[in-house]
């Protein structure tokens, strides 16, 4: 199989061989765009994000990654208007990974959508199955969180630092911990009564 016929049957969640030349081959274009947008820092926002429609599948405007930004394939990665991603963003896209609207990411943020097989004689040859990872819009991800395959992150909510998230987080709420869970709503409450100008 080339390479879009083996990312249409991972994108299928069935096992896949993660050593296929292809797969290598294209983690290794990853690398070398990853290490192109990363030696850019401080260049124009548009040539930025120039770099960044060469690597990611979509990518909306005043999208911004902090050094050093790394990704598996890139090409499964979907982001929405105003994203920022704080230092050492890590993204393993075996399967999609879609990011909606001004979403924030702490530092040394990861997303693994992908995992290895659990028998041995199947994980030494290779073989991986992928889960998609949906955030929605709004959502702020604190410093050192994991989010593993197949959760989606609801609008609005915030996902304390240090988690590490297995199933979903509904929308509006705080969920923090190992494994994250919700802690509480998102109210009225929670506004600092901000004003522009002071």
């Amino acid at each position: 199989m080339n390479l879009e016929q083996q990312r249409r049957h991972i994108l299928t969640g069935a096992p896949y061989d993660d050593l296929t030349a292809e797969l290598v081959e294209a983690r290794a274009k990853a690398v070398h765009l990853t290490d192109r947008y990363n030696d850019s820092f401080a260049r124009p926002q548009a040539e930025r994000e120039g770099l960044l429609r060469e690597l990611l599948r979509k990518v909306g405007g005043g999208v911004h990654f902090e050094p050093r930004f790394r990704c598996e394939f890139g090409f499964n990665i979907s982001i929405g208007e105003r994203f920022y991603a704080n230092f050492d963003c890590v993204i393993l896209d075996g399967a999609e990974v879609i990011i909606g609207d001004n979403v924030l990411f702490g530092p040394r943020v990861g997303i693994y959508t992908s995992n290895h097989a659990i028998d041995a004689e199947e994980r030494a040859a290779g073989i991986c199955y992928a889960k998609p990872v949906k955030i929605g819009d709004r959502v702020w991800i604190g410093g050192g969180v994991n989010i593993n395959q197949g959760v989606t992150i609801g609008d609005g909510s915030v996902v304390g630092s240090g988690s590490v998230v297995t199933r979903d987080v509904p929308p509006g709420v705080i969920a923090a911990g190992v494994p994250c869970r919700v802690i509480r709503e998102i109210t009225e409450a929670d506004r600092l009564g901000f004003r522009p100008g002071f």
